[in-house]
């Protein structure tokens, strides 16, 4: 399917939001949204993602 992740187009076989940051190799502190809406880490296994869907994926940055 065809999803876009951080504004770039990406293909991808996953199924889930979490089985979409496995693949690509994304771990750590992380946060998550999928169409706009944040999705907490304990969801994202739950999460499922589908063509055309716009996900995002930042670390936090510390300091100030």
């Amino acid at each position: 399917m065809n999803i876009t992740l951080n504004g770039e187009a990406r293909q991808t076989e996953a199924a889930t939001l979490a089985d979409l940051l496995a693949e690509q190799g994304l771990n750590g502190k992380l946060a998550t949204a999928r169409n706009g809406d944040f999705v907490p880490a304990g969801l994202r296994a739950a999460t499922p993602i589908h063509d055309g869907d716009r996900i995002e994926v930042v670390a936090p940055m510390q300091g100030g």
